[in-house]
C-alpha cells in the first residue's frame, strides 16, 4: 500500500457493505459519474483540448473526478481514466474520432503482433498514478477512491478489432481459429493489468474494479477460458500483495454465470440491468458482495418513476434479510443523455429508502 499521509476516510459505508458489516443506509455511486452529461465536465474537456489530453493533465482529471461528489452525495469517487490506457501504453496509437468512439492505429492480429509488443512500461502511465494519488488528497477523507482498468478479454477485444466492435469478428476468428494466439495475448494483457492496478493500489487507490465490458458477447464456455480464467489470475496476485484491498468484478451480460465468477478473490460482483438482484443474492449468499444493477435508461424518466425503481431494485436485494453486502449502482455507465437532476433524484432515492 502506498506510504503516503492520505487524510483519514470520514464515509467508509462502501467499504463497510464489501466486508458485510452493518450500514446505515446502502452506498452508492454511478459508473461514468464524471463525464458528458454534467456540462461543468464538458467545460473542463473543452479547457483540455480533447478526451485524451483530458486525463493526462493530473490537475484537470483531478477536477473532474471531483464535479459529481460536489452536486451529488455520493460514496465513492472512480479515477477519471480510460479502460484502453493499457494498450496505448503498448504502442497502438489511441486516438478518437468525433461520434465514432475509440480507435487503435496499430491492431494486433497474428503471432508476430503479439511478439512484438512490449512489457508494460509503468512510467508510460504516469499520469494515471500521478492522478491516483492528487485525487486522494484532493478528496480529504471524503470517500474511497475506486481505481480500475479494462479485462484482459474486453482489451484484447479492443487491441484486435481496432476500435470497438459489435460482432467481434477478428477476435472471435482468433479466439476460434487459432485459441494458442489469443490466450497468449491474454497472458501478456494479464500481466500489464497486474501491475497496472498494484501501481493504481501503491498510488493511493482504496480499491479498484476490473470492468468486463465485453465478456457478455462469449458463449458460456469460452467465457470461462477466454475471461474468468484471466480475470481470476488477476485477483489472485493482487490479493496476494494487498489483501486488504476490495476488488470489484463487473461483467456486463455476465449475470448467468455468477457462480462461475464466484470462483475468483473478489470482493464484489457487479451486474448489469438482466440478472434480477434476489436471484443473485440466492447464488451468491454472503460469498460475495454485490453491485448494480439499474438500468441507466431509467434516468429518462421522471423523478418518481426513478424512485419507484430504485426501491423495487432494493426490495429484491434485501428480501433475504442480508441488509448489507450491497452498493447500488447502475448496470453500466450513466449516458451522456441524462439530466444531472435525475442523477441526483436516483443517488437521493437510494440513500433515502429504510434497510
Amino acid at each position: 500500500m502506498s506510504t503516503q499521509n492520505f487524510p483519514t476516510l470520514k464515509n467508509d459505508r462502501l467499504l463497510r457493505a464489501l466486508r458485510f458489516e452493518p450500514v446505515d443506509t446502502t452506498p452508492v455511486w454511478m459508473m461514468r459519474q464524471a463525464g458528458r452529461y454534467l456540462p461543468e465536465y464538458k467545460a473542463t474537456r473543452s479547457q483540455a483540448g480533447d478526451f485524451l489530453s483530458l486525463c493526462k493533465n493530473t490537475e484537470l482529471a483531478t477536477e473532474v473526478t471531483l464535479q459529481p461528489l460536489r452536486r451529488f452525495e455520493l460514496d465513492a469517487a472512480i479515477l477519471f481514466s480510460d479502460i484502453l490506457t493499457i494498450p496505448d501504453a503498448l504502442g497502438l496509437g489511441l486516438y478518437f474520432e468525433t461520434g465514432e468512439g475509440p480507435r487503435f492505429q496499430k491492431t494486433i492480429r497474428t503471432e508476430a503482433d503479439i511478439a512484438s509488443l512490449p512489457k508494460l512500461n509503468m512510467a508510460d502511465l504516469s499520469y494515471v498514478t500521478d492522478a491516483v494519488t492528487s485525487i486522494r488528497h484532493a478528496l480529504g477523507g471524503q470517500v474511497p477512491l475506486f481505481g480500475f482498468s479494462g479485462s484482459p478479454w474486453t482489451l484484447a477485444t479492443y487491441m484486435i478489432e481496432g476500435g470497438g466492435s459489435r460482432e467481434y469478428r477478428h477476435a472471435k476468428q482468433m479466439m476460434y481459429a487459432c485459441p494458442e494466439l489469443l490466450h497468449a495475448l491474454l497472458a501478456k494483457i494479464t500481466d500489464a493489468v497486474t501491475e497496472y492496478l498494484d501501481a493504481q493500489i501503491v498510488a493511493g487507490a482504496d480499491l479498484v474494479q476490473i470492468f468486463d465490458s465485453w465478456g457478455g458477447a462469449l458463449g458460456h464456455r469460452q467465457f470461462a477460458d477466454f475471461s474468468h480464467a484471466y480475470n481470476r489470475q488477476i485477483i489472485a496476485n493482487l490479493k496476494a500483495k494487498h489483501p486488504t484491498v476490495p476488488v470489484v468484478m463487473f461483467t456486463k451480460g455476465g449475470g448467468l454465470w455468477l457462480d462461475v465468477q464466484a470462483d475468483s478473490a473478489a470482493d464484489a460482483l457487479g451486474l448489469d440491468w438482466t440478472m434480477p438482484l434476489d436471484k443473485a443474492r440466492a447464488i451468491l449468499g454472503t460469498s460475495k458482495a454485490i453491485q448494480g444493477n439499474l438500468d441507466p435508461a431509467t434516468l429518462y424518466g421522471s423523478p418518481e418513476s426513478i424512485k419507484k425503481a430504485v426501491h423495487a431494485m432494493l426490495n429484491d436485494v434485501y428480501a433475504s434479510g442480508i441488509h448489507t453486502g450491497y452498493v447500488a449502482n447502475f448496470g453500466h455507465g450513466i449516458t451522456q443523455w441524462a439530466n444531472p437532476d435525475r442523477a441526483k433524484a436516483f443517488v437521493d432515492a437510494v440513500h433515502e429508502y429504510q434497510i
